[in-house]
């Protein structure tokens, strides 16, 4: 099969299409067919090895997310599988241990990423456990499916399940352009919150309110707090979608209101954030962490997505040889929305 495998660290220059083997479902699993394969950050750190994070086997393939059809299944998966339009949860568990039992898969000590610990989706095929499939809601297409399930379920995980978003919440969210921002803002008005975000530029601050937003913040103009506390009547957030890290985290903090939540995923700009201990306490605030989601909220969400309320937000579209130049594009922060590979 073709796919995009890296031999060491570096550079999108380390990225190379060639033939690969094509991996064999064991029990329990399925190979699914790739048509379109959606990029992120996480992409972007293991291609780099970052301090700290998981270093695969080498040659090996990245990407987390895809859409395509089931072509083969292994010993215990219905037949009746094949076929099917699908896209993929990119996470999963032992599937035997209490936390997975209890649906908290992410908990699991044996908890994989495909693309990360695990070879990913950045191929003409894929192998994974036929419990990670979900069915393509009926006239989407591969590419917009291929960018819901890791940016909409870890967004889920922090507003639905973490952060407890509804009617009367005003909303902050960093970083409106990337996967997770676009997610963020449509499930937030999905709830009913007022939601405030923030991106730099025009144009981006224009389609984050075309998604939805009700204000907008350019953070690159002046510090994110003040203007927080101009459009609340100086009171602040509920809570706050934080994603960015280390140049963002204080006034994240900054922007809350007493009692008021900040959920985090992601630290793309740095993992420190500087934080004055006094201002948590004596304001009750909350610092909730967030990584991934499970089965069931992925599940949960998707009949918003058939009903057109929640919609994958595409940037632009590249073929698997053009692999380094979507990298690029990512890297480069210049995206609204997911970056995807089509796999033909």
């Amino acid at each position: 099969m073709k796919a995009v495998r890296m031999y060491e660290h570096g550079g999108p220059e380390v990225l190379r299409l060639e033939e690969a083997p094509r991996p064999e479902p064991g029990p329990g699993e399925v190979l699914v067919r790739v048509r379109a394969a959606a990029l992120s950050h996480l992409d972007l750190w293991s291609r780099a090895g970052l301090p700290g994070h998981t270093t695969p086997k080498m040659p090996h393939i990245l990407g987390n997310d895809a859409a395509g059809e089931v072509a083969k299944v292994g010993a215990g998966v219905p037949e009746d599988l094949l076929g099917q339009r699908v896209l993929l949860n990119p996470g999963y568990g032992c599937g035997r241990c209490a936390e997975c039992l209890a649906g908290r898969e992410t908990f699991c000590r044996k908890y994989r990423i495909l693309g990360y610990e695990i070879p990913g989706t950045h191929a003409e095929y894929v192998k994974l456990p036929s419990a990670n499939l979900v069915p393509i809601p009926e006239g989407m297409e591969y590419v917009g499916a291929s960018a819901l399930g890791l940016v909409f379920l870890t967004a889920w995980h922090m507003l639905v399940t973490l952060a407890g978003v509804a009617p009367g919440h005003t909303v902050l969210v960093l970083g409106a352009s990337s996967g997770i921002g676009s997610a963020a803002i449509q499930i937030a008005k999905l709830y009913g919150a007022r939601v405030i975000a923030t991106a730099s530029g025009d144009d981006k601050l224009r389609k984050a309110r075309e998604l939805g937003a009700d204000e907008t913040i350019d953070h690159g103009r002046r510090p994110i707090h003040l203007d927080v506390r101009r459009m609340t009547g100086r009171r602040g957030v509920d809570i706050v979608v934080e994603h960015v890290g280390q140049v963002t985290w204080p006034e994240s903090l900054r922007s809350l209101a007493p009692g008021g939540r900040l959920v985090t995923c992601g630290a793309t700009t740095g993992p420190f954030g500087e934080t004055d201990i006094r201002y948590i306490f004596s304001r009750q605030l909350q610092i909730l962490g967030s990584y991934m989601g499970s089965r069931a909220e992925l599940l949960a969400l998707m009949p918003h997505v058939a009903s057109g309320a929640l919609r994958p937000v595409v940037d632009r579209v590249f073929g698997l040889a053009e692999a380094a130049e979507a990298h690029r594009r990512l890297e480069s922060r210049e995206q609204f929305g997911k970056v995807v590979l089509t796999v033909e």
